[in-house]
């Protein structure tokens, strides 16, 4: 197995045909059908369905594509930091919503100023299914809240270490916490992500019981319905520095003020440490006041 086949393999799936993939990487058709034969032969499966025309990947196949994605990236990577060239690629970054409102977009068009030739792909889910997807390789990194399960292979680093408020509607005159939640319709942010135990804990703890009026499963539709005067909200810091919700009567939650944190998950070991270390940097400057910084950490220097 050598890297030519890995990349011919890419090019299939990327092409969707041999004779597509043989000009992408300037082999005849013949010699690309010659390349997955061998290639099928040394790992002792099938990777393609020949019984249609154009032949395409099978399950196994697939399997292996994301392998071979994964060693290409390596060999670039490893390639670039012996040789001292230009970081090129795409960086496959998953986050759940709350970071992509404010921090994340900034810190990705900074890190593209310092490496031009480096694309991003962005993924926005739930913890767990990002966490997944970092450890199959398919996720360079994921942006996960504290208090989530990381497996043994994956390292958690913190970025950010953000206070939870109370949001109030536009007009409100209260200017503590519990007098908010008490004086209006409560709108309650419910799903199944650490930030929302987390507040139903704390009221709980507080013996808080509001009028709640809405159940909403997004940050961002919860501060729209306290834009829209419907009732008070809690959220974390990062959420308010949204359009339109900068202007909003808050006040610090829990009492002690509650703290959420969210960081950067990556394979141990990955290929990609340097780049994501540099992300890190970039996203801790960009939550200031409440940035978590890293030190003593690989990095890597931008291509010009």
């Amino acid at each position: 197995m050598d890297t030519k086949q890995l990349k011919t393999l890419a090019a299939i799936a990327d092409q969707g045909t041999f004779a597509k993939a043989a000009r992408r990487v300037n082999l005849t058709p013949s010699a690309v059908s010659q390349q997955m034969q061998a290639l099928e032969r040394e790992l002792g499966v099938a990777l393609f369905d020949r019984s249609s025309r154009p032949p395409s990947l099978n399950a196994k196949g697939l399997q292996f594509l994301e392998t071979a994605h994964s060693i290409l990236q390596i060999v670039d990577d490893s390639t670039t930091s012996i040789s001292g060239g230009s970081v090129t690629g795409t960086l496959n970054i998953g986050s759940i919503r709350t970071s992509t409102i404010e921090i994340l977009p900034r810190a990705i068009v900074h890190l593209r100023r310092s490496f031009p030739k480096l694309t991003f792909k962005l993924q926005v889910g739930l913890s767990e299914a990002l966490m997944n997807d970092v450890v199959s390789g398919r996720l360079d990194l994921a942006i996960v809240a504290e208090n989530v399960g990381v497996a043994p292979i994956l390292k958690w680093t913190p970025f950010l270490r953000e206070p939870l408020v109370v949001i109030a509607p536009p007009g409100a005159t209260q200017t503590e916490a519990e007098a908010m939640i008490m004086a209006h319709p409560f709108v309650r942010y419910r799903t199944a992500v650490p930030l929302a135990s987390q507040i139903d804990t704390e009221m709980s703890r507080l013996g808080l019981q509001p009028e709640v009026i809405a159940e909403v499963d997004t940050v961002p539709a919860t501060i729209e319905c306290v834009k829209a005067g419907l009732g008070v909200a809690i959220v974390p810091h990062v959420a308010t520095l949204a359009a339109g919700a900068r202007s909003l009567p808050r006040a610090p939650f829990g009492s002690p003020t509650v703290f959420r944190q969210l960081g950067i998950v990556q394979r141990i070991g990955s290929p990609r440490a340097g780049l994501i270390a540099a992300m890190h940097d970039r996203l801790a400057a960009f939550a200031h006041p409440f940035g978590v910084p890293a030190t003593g950490r690989e990095r890597v220097e931008g291509g010009g």
